[in-house]
């Protein structure tokens, strides 16, 4: 019923169409919060396998693997989300005509980001980073925003693309 009466208010005032590209048009995206998730997955990697290299584990050895696991897992899907916001609700077809391998990039992003989830391995992780690295510079030369790489300052110390912005 109130459709039908917002159909026939429409008809007689004939409102704007308006459109959003998202849920809430805030025009707020921004990459590194993925980066960021990713180099923790590489983190927790290296502190799980620290921790498994010892001869013997102990019972606060055994909880700290399985919360580090845990938070590996969580740091995975958060890079999911993450790209996955920016690559529905802003890569519209303008960007996927400067970027055609966007969908790909992504795909391949949601696949690392699960392989990260089901092993504890340095390679996948980082080679999640590298394409969460790639999303990013793209993402930023849709608008028109040069980026330089430099080695971020904390553990895993690993190379992170970052916008290069005003003085």
């Amino acid at each position: 019923m109130l459709h039908s009466m917002f159909k026939a208010l429409d008809k007689r005032f004939v409102f704007a169409t308006v459109q959003a590209h998202c849920d809430i048009p805030c025009k707020i995206y921004d990459p590194q919060i993925a980066q960021i998730a990713a180099l923790s997955v590489i983190r927790f990697v290296d502190l799980i396998q620290e921790i498994a290299s010892k001869d013997e584990l102990t019972l606060a050895d055994q909880a700290q693997i399985s919360r580090l696991v845990r938070e590996k897992e969580i740091h995975a899907a958060k890079v999911k989300e993450e790209v996955r916001v920016i690559w529905g609700d802003y890569f519209k077809q303008p960007q996927f005509d400067q970027f055609p391998d966007t969908h790909e990039l992504v795909h391949s992003i949601m696949l690392k980001a699960s392989a990260c989830k089901q092993h504890v391995s340095r390679e996948p992780a980082e080679e999640l980073l590298a394409l969460v690295n790639t999303f990013a510079a793209s993402f930023w030369a849709t608008k028109g925003v040069d980026t330089f790489s430099a080695q971020c300052p904390y553990p895993p110390e690993m190379q992170v693309v970052y916008p290069k912005l005003g003085d």
